[in-house]
């Protein structure tokens, strides 16, 4: 399909997207494939307004109720997941596969926040007094500020969205300016879904598309309780500060430098597989990502050459083939950023397999790159920066111990996984003397978390966690309430306090 097929199956305004003032270039060939209308900054307190009036109206509906919108929302991602997948292949470039099942983890989250509009539930605590109840219950916050990264162009979204919107919440989403079109496609199924039902209030889902600085609006709205931002450390750290001096809430999932420990006791062929996936997936433009592999020795010389033959059979080319296992990087600014790496990872002894630039006489406007194997010699400390590439840094190991410190000794602390099968080792790692990180897996990848679970990681990677298990608690306020249906007003801990009335 061309971008015309697909923004027709979509049911885009094509009209639209040949008369805005923000140029959208595939990174595929490079491009134009659209313009979008960028937001005006005098108008993002506006829309900032209308999401708090949403809310208002909004929080006061049945938690079911809202449920009921999100599942209509999820039939419509079904009703339309080739052609939305496919527009996140055109849009940011990665293979046909991963775009569909993007959309997948979209509809998967979508059926968990409908489950969880029925289990909202809170706790009833035992109270010291007599004839008292505490009980804490969650209460919708307000309007949820979702900023999300051009790698995941609409499922971080809709991981937020699904939840926030079934705990009471109204959403605004900036998406990045390089994948705008994602987002304007998710807002019209989001409001097809909303007008089957009539109770849902209007603005409960913006979209605003500009530069840093209509996102910097938004995020220094008082009225906006929470942001989620997905994106790079260094944007974290502006965005955090920014959030916290007003003393807002944010939910920041930034960079990962993810590892995998590989012990003698491994299934080298499932390693290899998901060591594949997780370096060269997406083009090695995944936060979960495998950038570090650490090799016990009894086995270096077995697994690192038959990856390096791994390596050789995967097909680099258009990801709208189904042939096409990586696709391109997303610009010129990401390959310069790729070739730094490998120039300062050659200066400091690193032995490189591939990396060079691919197809530029058939896409001369388009960035394809061989990923990148890189032998590291030994070191007390592994690589610490995360280049958003397809670059795997090998190192050998004797310990496991040591092995596990090499892997926590970096800034981030996102996603890790050990290959082995002994249980000790197993143990070991998921321990609290373990991996530092908020996903550590035992003989899967480092890429390809499920819905089910709470997704994000500590130290610079943010902290924040999305999707599954709890994190819906991310989008509420705690209410603490004592019930005193006695007859009687005792003080807690005992306290005395006489007067006369």
């Amino acid at each position: 399909m061309n971008a015309s097929e697909i923004f027709g199956q979509l049911g885009l305004d094509l009209n639209a997207l040949e008369n805005g003032d923000l140029p959208v270039f595939s990174p595929i060939d490079g491009a134009e494939i659209a313009t979008a209308t960028m937001t005006q900054s005098d108008s993002v307190a506006e829309i900032v307004a209308n999401s708090k009036s949403a809310f208002r109206n909004w929080r006061s509906v049945p938690a079911p109720k809202r449920g009921e919108l999100i599942r209509l929302f999820g039939n419509k991602l079904r009703e339309h997941k080739s052609a939305l997948g496919a527009l996140v292949t055109l849009e940011c470039g990665k293979i046909l596969q991963e775009g569909l099942g993007e959309v997948q983890e979209m509809i998967d989250i979508c059926d968990f926040a409908v489950g969880l509009s029925r289990q909202l539930y809170g706790l009833v605590i035992a109270s010291e007094r007599e004839g008292h109840r505490i009980t804490e219950t969650w209460q919708p916050i307000g309007p949820v500020g979702i900023i999300s990264a051009f790698n995941f162009p609409v499922a971080v979204w809709a991981w937020n969205t699904a939840i926030a919107v079934v705990c009471g919440n109204s959403v605004v989403w900036k998406p990045s300016e390089k994948t705008p079109i994602t987002a304007l496609a998710c807002q019209k199924l989001f409001l097809e879904a909303a007008s089957e039902l009539d109770y849902i209030p209007e603005h409960l889902s913006q979209v605003i598309i500009g530069s840093t600085e209509v996102g910097e609006l938004l995020v220094n709205d008082s009225r906006v309780p929470v942001i989620s931002a997905t994106g790079s450390c260094a944007m974290g750290r502006k965005v955090g500060p920014m959030v916290a001096q007003r003393f807002g809430r944010t939910i920041l999932e930034l960079g990962g430098n993810n590892a995998i420990i590989v012990a003698p006791s491994a299934d080298l062929d499932m390693a290899i597989r998901a060591i594949l996936f997780g370096a060269v997936g997406t083009a090695g433009q995944r936060c979960t990502s495998t950038r570090r592999l650490f090799v016990h020795e009894d086995i270096y010389e077995q697994l690192v050459p038959a990856l390096k033959k791994s390596y050789q059979g995967i097909a680099i080319g258009n990801p709208l083939e189904q042939s096409t296992l990586v696709g391109p990087l997303i610009g010129e600014q990401s390959y310069l950023a790729m070739q730094q790496a490998l120039e300062k990872a050659s200066s400091e002894g690193g032995i490189i397999s591939g990396g060079q630039r691919v197809l530029t006489d058939s896409h001369p406007n388009a960035f394809y790159v061989e990923p990148a194997i890189v032998e590291m010699p030994p070191a007390e400390r592994s690589v610490q920066e995360e280049t958003f590439a397809p670059i795997l840094y090998i190192y050998k190991y004797s310990d496991l111990e040591t092995a596990i410190e090499l892997q926590n000794n970096v800034p981030q602390g996102l996603s890790s996984a050990i290959f082995t099968n002994d249980l000790r080792e197993a143990a070991l790692f998921t321990s609290e003397c373990g991996s530092d990180c908020g996903l550590a897996n035992v003989n899967i990848g480092t890429s390809g978390a499920e819905i089910g679970g709470a997704f994000g990681g500590e130290k610079e990677t943010g902290g924040g966690r999305e999707s599954g298990s709890d994190a819906w608690k991310g989008y509420m306020r705690r209410s603490t309430s004592t019930l005193n249906y006695s007859s009687e007003l005792p003080l807690a801990q005992g306290i005395e306090f006489n007067f006369d009335a």
